[in-house]
């Protein structure tokens, strides 16, 4: 088939059907999934290292001094004679938070050592995470192949290879045998959001690209903004979860009594500081691939539309994009900003580019604005 039949060539109206009934047969699967990650945060017992504060904490530590008191001193023989060991009269103490640079200790849901009941339950979702990722996948797949061309010429079509791409990331860093469970539920939870708008508000029927976009700089450009929306989405769930936890720490810290619900939940996710690095780790790890995201958009446009620069609201909104991820990294590097003010910024950056994925394609007008919704 010639380059010139490609690009004439009239949707797949059966392509385009069977895309549909994947779509929403993945939606179905990542609904049993959520449901199944429901269950390992509800009827699953806490992680080890939450279970391990609790017993040395206020009833812990009672049962503890009831034991001592009647408890006697140990005899240990040495060389040449022998020593006794007193039992401790203090009471241990317990550590509600990570000091920064300590070694990270893996907790949460899918933690070693964690509740057997709760592991089966967040292993079933995971099962069904992954296949609701090949139906999705599939789905995105047959759409491309009722066109003949790049799956991303709409917000329809973005939108399903976004939430396909941020479920890949989180597989294969589960993959990679990180400890990033927690981030099924707040992930299957937005990705079913994300679907149902696609679905219903953003649906397009398939249709061919205006003749400016056929270029291969479309393969390059767009799937780097899409794979850079996957992890940024991930390292601001990490940024909102370290927040939370954070504040946790803290009112314990304080000698707070947090409520039941906040603690049920806050004992599930790994220690702040370990929810700190990923963030970090996820958004310095991206950031070069934003750069050259906007560098190959640029080199695009002077292909497209003789120039390499315009002002256009697209361009001028991934440039704060990229602003924004740059003090966050500049700020989280500099120890003044380290921990809450850095997380703010990163939240602030993501924002950005959210605004920059619905609010510039759906409410300013620009060159970018010619596939509409």
């Amino acid at each position: 088939m010639t380059l010139a039949t490609t690009l004439a060539a009239e949707p797949n109206e059966n392509l385009a059907h069977i895309s549909n009934v994947l779509i929403y047969s993945a939606m179905a699967v990542y609904l049993l999934a959520f449901f199944a990650l429901m269950a390992e945060w509800l009827f699953g017992s806490r992680s080890k290292v939450a279970r391990t504060a609790a017993a040395l904490t206020a009833d812990g530590a009672d049962r503890a001094a009831a034991a001592k008191a009647s408890a006697p001193a140990v005899t240990v023989r040495a060389k040449g004679g022998t020593a006794t060991l007193e039992r401790p009269k203090a009471a241990p103490k317990v550590v509600t938070r990570a000091a920064a640079g300590s070694r990270d200790v893996p907790d949460g849901p899918g933690a070693a050592a964690g509740d057997a009941q709760g592991d089966l339950y967040g292993r079933i979702a995971v099962s069904m995470i992954a296949l609701g990722f090949l139906v999705e996948a599939g789905g995105v797949l047959t759409r491309a192949l009722s066109v003949q061309r790049a799956p991303w010429g709409n917000m329809y079509e973005f939108n399903i290879t976004f939430s396909t791409v941020a479920i890949g990331v989180f597989l294969a860093l589960l993959a990679l045998k990180k400890n990033v469970r927690w981030i099924g539920l707040p992930l299957i939870t937005t990705v079913l959001l994300d679907l149902g708008l696609a679905v219903t508000v953003l649906y397009t029927d398939s249709d061919q690209l205006v003749p400016a976009l056929h270029s291969y700089w479309l393969w390059i450009h767009v799937s780097t903004a899409i794979f850079c929306g996957a992890a940024f989405y991930v390292g601001a769930v990490s940024t909102a979860a370290y927040l939370f936890k954070d504040s946790y720490e803290a009112k314990l810290q304080s000698g707070g009594t947090p409520g039941r619900f906040a603690t049920s939940v806050m004992e599930r996710l790994p220690a702040s500081a370990s929810l700190d690095k990923f963030t970090y780790r996820m958004n310095a790890a991206i950031f070069p691939l934003w750069t050259f995201t906007i560098i190959a958009g640029a080199i695009w446009a002077g292909d497209a539309w003789g120039r390499y620069w315009g002002w256009d609201p697209k361009e001028v909104w991934s440039f704060i994009t990229w602003v924004a991820y740059a003090c966050y990294l500049h700020a989280r590097a500099t120890a003044g900003w380290k921990g809450r003010k850095a997380a703010y910024l990163a939240l602030i950056a993501f924002g950005c580019w959210l605004f920059n994925y619905y609010g510039v394609n759906i409410f300013v007008s620009g060159k970018h604005s010619y596939a509409g919704v």
